[in-house]
């Protein structure tokens, strides 16, 4: 009877351990229910979808071929299930939890199951990642869902503009990790200490084209009505819900240049002025231009309206701009939208009433709105507690790279500032991180800001859809999520997959005027690219690498020395190519530095300095940042040769 009872608790155990652990998913997997076999996806593998799941399967196989090359074939479902993916709608299903929720059962079959099809899409989210890792999936059931239902992430692309692929690339990021809600602040203006003390010369932009008021529209990037409008379809196709932002009555400088009588004297022209009858016509003709109509330029639900950081210094105009809060939360109201606003009204507190059912109030700085205060009069709220979640791209205060660990092991959306709340607190909405560009002219690139945001959302996107319950230790998934790509066929980061350090690739002899025709256009941080030249009579201009990213220059325009240019900043090396004679150049780029080194001795290094135009600013100084990402798509035509070019990847 003792030997019985020690081999049945052996194979007890035995059997515990042969189950298997939870896959490792970004966001973490709710529950887990593990199995002891596997599922192997092969070129035989099949997707059974009837027409309401259709789409979602279309765009998981689109997305598997992208991947890993291959695009299963979909057919209807049927009962012989043997090692396909199957995917099915179940209204009834997990709808306690949302209709972001999901089931996957993997065994013989693959089926996932939700009670909409965003939850199937997510689903597919989850199979993608965890089919990057390994094609033999482990048996057992995942059954998720997400803590807050909102979880976003917000970008300031009014004072540096970000191309409409770029903005596509980022809601692509979003949605491979489940992050559903992209606020784009449109509109921005410098700080007035970086250009002169001048308001008439301080940079400042409004991205969107504008019929109403021609002029208005940014003449260095903007991005047409058509083309928004179908930006924001395309993201809802992929479970992202965008959140267009005109802020207003601050940050406004856009406006009163386009319009001077508008902009206030008294506490600066990036301020409208809130008592002129001008200001609200202008106002309400630009809102009119992107909500009225069957097919409003601004497609979704929410608007955002702005009204953060106006002056408070006067009783009249704090009440003034509770009225113009007020009157803009239903000026939205009156084209079948909802209010989306920055908290103020503690910084602007007063009598005039400020409407607040069905108002989103994003919280981000307390001593502006205090989320305790605003919850009581009503307001639902998003978590964007400006000391956790701000990126201002090296400007020293604020979050250059955001704190992940701290963030990882201490944040959730129920922490704003300094208050902590009950955990999925039914007025808290969700939580977003935000990347502010406001120094304007530092030399940040749109590969800089990337750089930032992809560790920010990978860790962001567990702490608001599994908030508390994350289970696994920082530094495990500190490693593990570096395995995860951006997105399905996207690598803005442009390092070699899995990131494995060592040559990427060898050209002996490239052919000037070529494309390369490499994996990679560019190569990321952190990288070495060596070639050896030789130089005769060239003019300023002549480019020896280029990509759409950038350029690098064997005569850069501007004083003919070895350089490079990208997103129209211009950057030089104390060093001149001598005519005739080869010399072997190497570059080293990280994020912080690109270093140049000529036949093996460092030359240069240029760093993140002092902005030299900023010697006299007081407040803010700018930084001079002078990274890249190094052009890899083709060669330029000069005068001369190239030879033995060599990419290596470095590691992170």
């Amino acid at each position: 009877m003792k030997n019985l009872l020690v081999a049945l608790s052996l194979l007890i155990s035995l059997s515990t351990l042969a189950q298997h652990q939870k896959p490792f998913v970004i966001p973490e997997l709710r529950d887990w229910q593990g199995g002891s076999g596997t599922f192997t996806v092969s070129a035989k593998t099949k997707i059974q979808a009837d027409a309401l799941e259709i789409g979602v399967a279309s765009q998981f196989a689109a997305d598997y071929k992208k991947m890993f090359g291959a695009k299963p074939k979909i057919i209807a479902m049927n009962k012989k299930n043997e090692k396909d993916i199957r995917f099915l709608l179940q209204p009834d299903l997990l709808k306690e939890y949302g209709d972001e929720a999901y089931r996957i059962e993997i065994g013989h079959s693959v089926l996932v199951t939700a009670n909409s099809t965003t939850g199937l899409y997510w689903g597919t989210r989850t199979l993608l990642q965890m089919l990057e890792q390994s094609n033999e999936l482990p048996q057992g059931v995942i059954t998720d869902y997400p803590d807050y239902p909102k979880r976003g992430f917000m970008l300031d692309v009014g004072r540096k503009f970000f191309p409409m692929d770029y903005l596509q690339s980022v809601v692509k990021l979003m949605s491979y990790y489940k992050m559903n809600t992209f606020q784009v602040h449109l509109n921005d203006n410098g700080f007035i200490q970086h250009f002169g003390d001048d308001w008439s010369k301080t940079y400042s932009a409004f991205r969107l084209e504008s019929e109403t008021y021609p002029g208005l529209t940014a003449k260095d990037g903007h991005y047409g009505k058509d083309e928004f409008r179908q930006f924001q379809l395309d993201a809802l196709a992929q479970g992202v819900t965008v959140i267009p932002e005109i802020d207003a009555p601050a940050h406004t400088l856009a406006f009163s240049h386009f319009m001077p009588e508008i902009g206030s004297e008294e506490y600066g022209m990036d301020h409208l002025d809130l008592f002129s009858p001008k200001t609200y016509e202008f106002l309400d003709g630009l809102f009119k231009e992107y909500l009225e109509g069957d097919n409003p330029v601004f497609v979704n639900e929410y608007v955002h309206i702005g009204t953060d950081e106006y002056s408070n210094k006067d009783s009249v105009v704090v009440e003034k701009f509770r009225y113009f809060t007020d009157y803009y939360i239903k000026e939205v109201e009156k084209y079948g939208k909802k209010a989306v606003l920055w908290g103020a009204l503690t910084h602007a507190k007063g009598k005039t009433p400020v409407k607040v059912d069905d108002v989103l109030m994003n919280v981000w700085y307390n001593g502006y709105a205090q989320p305790h205060d605003m919850m009581k009069l009503g307001y639902d709220v998003l978590s964007v507690p400006d000391g956790i979640l701000y990126i201002v791209p090296a400007a020293g205060y604020y979050h250059d790279y955001l704190n992940t660990k701290h963030i990882y092991e201490n944040w959730t959306p129920a922490v704003i500032g300094k208050e902590i709340f009950e955990e999925k607190h039914p007025q808290i909405k969700g939580g977003m991180f935000a990347v502010w560009n406001d120094q304007v002219g530092n030399g940040i690139s749109t590969q800089d800001v990337y750089h930032r945001l992809f560790p920010a959302m990978q860790t962001l996107a567990v702490k608001m859809w599994t908030g508390k319950n994350v289970q696994l230790p920082f530094a495990d998934f500190d490693s593990k999520r570096k395995a995860l790509s951006e997105a399905p066929g996207q690598n803005r980061l442009a390092i070699p997959v899995k990131s494995v350090a060592g040559v990427v690739f060898e050209v002996k002899k490239p052919r000037q005027g070529k494309a390369l025709n490499q994996k990679l256009d560019d190569i990321g941080w952190n990288y070495r690219v060596s070639f050896d030249v030789t130089a005769r009579a060239n003019t300023r201009g002549t480019a020896l690498f280029t990509s759409d990213n950038s350029v690098f220059y064997l005569l850069n325009p501007q004083d003919g020395r070895l350089g490079f240019s990208r997103n129209g900043y211009d950057y030089q090396f104390n060093y001149s190519v001598p005519l005739g004679q080869k010399v072997s150049i190497a570059i080293e780029g990280t994020n912080a530095f690109t270093a140049l080194f000529v036949n093996g001795e460092l030359k240069d290094k240029l760093e993140t300095i002092p902005h030299k135009d900023d010697t006299h600013v007081k407040k803010d100084k700018r930084k001079w940042v002078q990274t890249l990402v190094f052009p890899l798509k083709g060669v330029g035509k000069f005068n001369g040769k190239i030879e033995n070019l060599k990419v290596e990847y470095l590691g992170d």
